[in-house]
């Protein structure tokens, strides 16, 4: 959130930010305008457009963006957010090590829809009740990484995505 946009700021955070984080991010920019979705890897070429699979994934939705540049994770980034959305214990691993002051905002997208408390309080507070910062990270609270895989490997983690965000989404909202 700042001062000229009073949005929340969601990053969501994969690896590569060539594929999870990719479809997270278009698919919450479609659901909703009322949160600022961005996407980052924890270890990014930048610039890079998305793979032909994630492209191919996100239109089994009836989505698209062709505009998508990988984006390695900033301090900038991890400073700005009030969540960072990770799709592996990994990246919430390297979050807590590279960005130390992002890490009570940091959780996975499985525990944030299992614990993330909707509410009329700003999400910013309510992410703190969760004490994040040090909480321990289930390996289960992984998305599986499609890459390297075929198209139907992209397809059902994408649905698997949309599924978790259709979740998220609302607790995000409040």
């Amino acid at each position: 959130m700042t001062a000229l946009d009073p949005r929340p700021v969601v990053v969501m955070l994969c690896t590569g930010n060539a594929a999870r984080s990719v479809m997270a991010t278009v698919i919450g920019r479609t659901r909703t305008d009322a949160v600022r979705f961005t996407g980052a890897g924890t270890h990014s070429i930048e610039g890079l457009p998305m793979s032909g699979r994630t492209r191919r994934a996100l239109e089994s939705l009836g989505l698209a963006d062709g505009a998508h540049r990988s984006h390695q994770l900033t301090e900038a980034d991890a400073g700005g957010a009030d969540l960072i959305v990770a799709f592996a214990p990994e990246h919430v691993d390297y979050v807590r090590r590279v960005h130390p002051e992002a890490a009570a905002r940091t959780a996975t997208i499985k525990r944030l829809v299992a614990e993330l408390a909707p509410g009329p309080e700003p999400l910013a507070q309510r992410v703190a009740c969760l004490e994040l910062a040090d909480a321990e990270v289930p390996r289960d609270e992984e998305v599986a990484d499609p890459g390297g895989f075929h198209d139907d490997v992209f397809v059902a983690c994408a649905r698997e995505i949309d599924s978790l965000m259709d979740r998220l989404i609302p607790l995000l909202l409040g």
